[in-house]
């Protein structure tokens, strides 16, 4: 298989960060999660919260691969061809997804940003993007949840779509997004 797109699959490329970035969000989500499972100012609370942080801007870092591997190869056709009636949610979700991958992990930034706390990314500290300003951290923290939780939704969706296409539609979408067997 190739590392390339083609007319008719996702090039290896393609495929390793569409499922690299599921599970960076996967990990993104459960950090955020488990950390409720702990008391406030524990190691443990706060480890999840600094993991939490890095894998999101993992993510940030990650989504402009895609976006670059997506305008400059091919998309790969759908065979049969899905009713036009499809097309345009498909896009939407797509434009989504994207927006939730840059505009999450952002939003954590400029939350950490503007409650003047230090920014991890794996053993590196990056730059603040705005000055203190609690309450401006806290409203962007109110739209950061809010994209979380609009994100488990996006995320569902995506994957339903994915096995309707497969099992009722009948058609190479999930397939041209599986790693190819030998």
């Amino acid at each position: 298989m190739s590392w390339k797109n083609t007319e008719q699959r996702y090039g290896n490329w393609s495929i390793a960060l569409h499922w690299l970035m599921l599970l960076l969000i996967a990990a993104v989500y459960a950090c955020i999660e488990l950390k409720g499972n702990f008391p406030k100012g524990s190691e443990p609370r706060e480890l999840l919260k600094q993991w939490h942080f890095m894998l999101g801007l993992g993510v940030f870092a990650l989504v402009w691969l895609r976006l670059l591997a997506r305008v400059t190869a091919p998309t790969p056709k759908i065979v049969p061809a899905i009713p036009a009636w499809q097309a345009i949610p498909a896009k939407l979700m797509h434009l989504a997804l994207y927006a939730l991958m840059i505009g999450a992990p952002l939003a954590g930034w400029l939350i950490l940003s503007a409650a003047g706390k230090p920014i991890p990314f794996f053993g590196l500290e990056l730059p603040p993007l705005i000055e203190k300003n609690p309450e401006l951290a806290g409203q962007i923290k109110e739209l950061h949840e809010l994209a979380g939780t609009a994100g488990y939704w996006l995320i569902g969706l995506h994957a339903i779509a994915a096995l309707f296409h497969h099992y009722i539609s009948r058609d190479n979408t999930l397939i041209r997004m599986l790693p190819k067997r030998s």
